[in-house]
């Protein structure tokens, strides 16, 4: 296996820098770069950081040490990040980095609404990256990705299971209810939401698992350009948010998978709940291109949703995600 540098270069560089901004934007840095590098344009990742610069902050300070008797209390605290991430450092510096997923996956998964479902997102673009090579820098931005889903951790548990379902992820997608307006933010956004449709129950084993994951994954990326002006940005989460448990399935033991799909199947049709539009409409990209082309026009736009959700696109790898990336491009403002 082998590795450019620039990949590394740029998570060293971002280390030093906090997994948010104005205490509770997040930064998407860490998972663009990723991005980037996984289709072959490692080569603009610095460029790309550049542009980006002014909305890092530095690194928040400690609180206390996370410690196997006391990581309890520490979850979902924000103000713990930085402990969060000293405690996954140390445990991987002693421990095999699958083994720490693995320990730690089904203890964060309740959580993954957390920083309005990033901190999975970045543990997805972590372990990616490190099935592609393994060396200390992505080492360590695995530990800053659990060390963020950590503190930000944040369940919903007050989620009734609604009557009927639907066979398919795009009829499921479809029949999700809208919250009632008037909410402002994902979190007060997310207390209102009281029920969900029922659809990934029916998946126990885990090759039916990944199946089912794989056609939300596929669903919510088409479904994006025919419903994403309901929210540019945020509806970009529906999609993005169960690939990155799509893509760490691999890595996980096989008896993890069917949770792994409940959870992403609840995270992406929240965020239809939240952010939906009341309806479609109608799109036909102005020109076809190949997805090398869908890639750089992503990256001459800069947005890092954008970016994120062409990443998101080339994994479905047909014509109409392809067409939802070209969507998000148009809909989207470029990062300056």
């Amino acid at each position: 296996m082998t590795t450019s540098g620039h990949l590394e270069e740029a998570l060293e560089r971002l280390h030093a820098s906090g997994p948010e901004r104005e205490g509770r934007l997040t930064n998407h840095a860490p998972m663009v770069v990723e991005s980037l590098a996984a289709h072959g344009r490692a080569g603009a990742v610095h460029r790309w950081v550049d542009r980006y610069r002014d909305r890092l902050e530095d690194f928040p300070g400690r609180v206390e040490r996370v410690t196997e008797a006391n990581w309890r209390a520490a979850l979902g605290d924000p103000r713990r990040i930085a402990d969060w991430t000293d405690h996954f450092s140390r445990t991987l510096a002693d421990r095999a980095w699958r083994d720490v997923l693995a320990e730690w996956w089904p203890r964060l998964l309740p959580g993954l609404y957390g920083g309005a479902t990033h901190t999975v997102i970045r543990v997805g673009h972590s372990v990616r990256a490190l099935e592609a090579v393994e060396n200390a820098p992505r080492v360590a931005e695995f530990a800053h990705a659990l060390g963020y889903w950590a503190a930000r951790h944040q369940p919903v548990t007050s989620l009734a299971v609604l009557p009927g379902g639907a066979p398919t992820a795009e009829e499921a997608l479809n029949a999700v209810p809208p919250i009632e307006p008037g909410h402002v933010g994902f979190r007060d956004r997310l207390a209102a939401l009281r029920g969900l449709p029922r659809w990934a129950d029916g998946a126990t084993g885990p090759d039916a698992a990944r199946a089912r994951l794989t056609e939300l994954v596929r669903a919510a990326t088409h479904r994006y350009a025919t419903h994403g002006h309901g929210e540019p940005t945020m509806l970009v989460h529906a999609a993005t948010a169960p690939n990155a448990v799509l893509r760490t399935l691999d890595s996980l033991p096989r008896e993890l998978w069917a949770p792994s799909l409940r959870a992403a199947w609840s995270a992406s049709a929240a965020v239809v709940a939240l952010y939906g539009p009341v309806q479609a409409v109608t799109y036909e990209p102005p020109v076809r291109l190949s997805a090398p082309e869908v890639v750089e026009r992503a990256l001459a736009h800069g947005d890092e949703h954008v970016i994120k959700l062409t990443d998101t696109a080339l994994d479905v790898g047909d014509d109409q995600a392809l067409a939802a990336a070209l969507r998000s491009v148009e809909m989207s403002q470029p990062l300056t």
